[in-house]
């Protein structure tokens, strides 16, 4: 028997169905996306608990014209299955293959490219804008996470939006989590408006009852709204979104499709800001994403049966995670420094941080989406004397940019900024890569940028980090450290200051954090052609220290430098400007290997790095033609 989903190619489409048979679609988009996550993982919870918002959404206005944005984006997998991409939906998030988050080149249903939390409501705003003054004529409409509502951002657009009275929908989907459940105050107060859904339903109740009243209904039902305007902040769901000059609407139950259906015919008659709320269950439809949403918002392969994660590649490093090394480490300094505390932007799971969490629960604060106030909040305790550690993914902490520089960096504030996936992250794509934090953290005066290379070595540099009077940041990617570099000896933390792992007088290949395993390999392949390499870990990436790398210069021929980041700006940029500085006379040849000036795809690590040359292979081959190069100039020269 065919399903339905083959059926559909566009929206169109849904709209010869019935609503009975949308229920059976629902079933079949669920099924579709389990069974191609399960290869390839992806944003499971998320998107199962969106699937009937997306129908109905769909059902109801005529897209692309008119304008759907996601926030955040990771629940949209039911969207790209209906809008065309059905028969490409198995490649997804594979290199070449659909993004797992809209993406403006790859559909005109994905109006607007997002990946981070908080944007739909300013972007749906400026495109409510550009249509008025274009007079034309569209709905427009944001579908948020009651997660991304704690971000500034989303008040900030509310707050304009509710100014200018553009019409527009604002759909909160509020399944009370972000990736870890969600916190603060704005959390508490959507579930105390699901405990108060009866309000609306009351209202319309009392107000029919007192109009037909003979005689003296109208003016009891005038005296009675006067009543109930005094008290709505007290009793009405919504007051707060009404304050801020929204129509509210709900909450209703996001997976009853003819009460979404309904609902949204009946507020696209308006044309004012609506907040449509709607109530629904992350994981919906497969048991083990119910049961653990948190695990399954974004999972690797797994087995559909059991929902337990399939065992990574071969050749991928096994062991604990940076991740998991970092937060049992800061447990471990947590119990010596009582004035250790650590600071998460919802990300206490993705970043840790659960056990520091159990342990020292008054010393853990979890700011929800927020990574501004995160940064200034630091700021705040390390002006006391606290020791914050500020524990982040690097593709988010670019949200804090003004707030490390002004709040923390000028004020010389000891604020530890733990960077996690930093450098390629693979099939989250360009909206997730860490591949920006070198390059715009480094031009920051005070602060000083570190990189580990084993699980050992992070332990150290956090130990350090804690201790010193300065901003500290350290980046370390996702995933194990390789065992490569996990057993080498290690010398203590300076400031500055790298660590000569292999002597050589040919090239040496200064690499940073995690490329120092790939420069080890490639050292060795190069040994075999008689090739002599120096292998550097930098450690640090801002401050260098001028006598070691000054000393290099005078030893070898030429210096490749490899980082996980872009080139632009980055490790290799300040290397070379150093020895610009400290020997101009000497011309030491000099490759940077680094991400190029662009957008980086979305795809397997190995793959990405072997693409742009951040591989074994590219390390040697760029060294050989250095060498090259030199060897062909001292010739001429001679």
């Amino acid at each position: 028997m065919q399903r339905l989903l083959d059926r559909i190619n566009s929206p169109k489409d849904l709209k010869a169905l019935s609503v009975e048979q949308l229920r059976q679609l629902a079933q079949e988009v669920r099924q579709e996306i389990i069974a191609t996550t399960s290869h390839h993982g992806g944003h499971l919870a998320s998107s199962l608990g969106a699937v009937e918002i997306i129908l109905a959404i769909h059902y109801v206005f005529n897209t692309p014209r008119d304008k759907i944005i996601f926030d955040v984006g990771h629940q949209t997998y039911a969207h790209k299955l209906i809008t065309g991409r059905r028969e490409s939906f198995k490649t997804l998030r594979n290199l070449g293959g659909l993004s797992g988050f809209p993406n403006r080149e790859e559909s005109e249903y994905d109006c607007f490219t997002t990946g981070h939390a908080s944007t739909s409501i300013s972007a749906i705003a400026g495109i409510a804008c550009a249509r008025d003054l274009a007079g034309e004529k569209f709905k427009t409409v944001a579908v948020i996470g009651d997660g991304s509502m704690t971000g500034g951002l989303a008040f900030e657009a509310l707050n304009h939006v509710g100014h200018i009275k553009k019409d527009l929908i604002v759909v909160l989907n509020d399944n009370e989590m972000a990736i870890s459940p969600s916190v603060g105050a704005l959390s508490l107060y959507l579930s105390r408006l699901i405990t108060a859904s009866s309000y609306n339903r009351f209202k319309g109740d009392v107000e029919y009852v007192l109009k037909r009243i003979p005689a003296i209904g109208s003016t009891l039902f005038e005296t009675a709204k006067r009543i109930q305007k005094s008290a709505a902040s007290l009793l009405k769901p919504g007051s707060l979104f009404e304050e801020l000059g929204f129509k509210y609407v709900g909450p209703v139950d996001g997976h009853d499709l003819d009460v979404l259906i309904e609902t949204l015919r009946k507020i696209t008659a308006f044309q004012i800001p609506i907040l449509f709320h709607v109530l629904t269950k992350k994981g919906k439809g497969y048991e083990y994403a119910e049961a653990q949403p948190s695990s399954f918002h974004g999972i690797r392969a797994f087995d559909i049966e059991t929902g337990e994660p399939l065992p990574p590649p071969a050749d991928s490093p096994n062991g604990p995670s940076y991740s998991d090394i970092f937060g049992k480490h800061m447990v471990q300094l947590a119990e010596h420094n009582p004035k250790l505390v650590a600071i998460t932007a919802a990300m206490a799971e993705g970043t840790g941080l659960i056990e520091f969490a159990k342990k020292f629960p008054d010393r853990l604060f979890d700011v929800g989406i927020a990574e501004q106030h995160a940064v200034t909040f630091a700021a705040g305790l390390a002006s006391q004397g606290l020791h914050p550690v500020v524990a982040v993914y690097s593709t988010f902490l670019q949200r804090a940019y003004d707030q490390i520089c002004h709040d923390v960096c000028l004020q010389n504030l000891p604020v530890v900024f733990a960077i996690d996936r930093a450098g390629i992250v693979g099939r989250d794509g360009p909206t997730h890569h860490g591949v920006f934090d070198l390059s715009y953290l480094r031009g920051l005066p005070n602060v000083a940028i570190l990189s580990p290379t084993s699980g050992p070595e992070l332990r150290a540099m956090l130990e350090w980090a804690v201790k010193q009077s300065r901003p500290v940041a350290i980046r370390y990617p996702r995933g194990s450290p390789s065992s490569a570099t996990s057993n080498l000896q290690m010398t203590p933390i300076t400031l500055g200051l790298p660590e000569m792992l292999r002597e050589g007088d040919d090239i040496a290949v200064v690499a940073l954090g995690s490329m120092v395993d790939v420069a080890l390999e490639a050292a060795e392949e190069l040994a075999h052609e008689g090739i002599s390499v120096a292998v550097v870990n930098a450690r640090f990436a801002k401050p260098l220290d001028e006598r070691f790398y000054c000393h290099l210069t005078e030893r070898v021929k030429g210096i490749v430098s490899i980082e996980d980041g872009v080139a632009a700006g980055g490790f290799g940029s300040g290397l070379l400007e150093l020895i610009l500085k400290i020997k101009p006379e000497k011309g030491v040849g000099f490759k940077i290997l680094g991400f190029p000036d662009k957008f980086i795809e979305h795809g397997p690590r190995p793959v990405l790095l072997r693409k742009y040359g951040l591989d074994v292979a590219g390390v040697a081959d760029a060294a050989r033609k250095l060498l090259g190069a030199r060897a062909e100039t001292h010739s001429h020269e001679t």
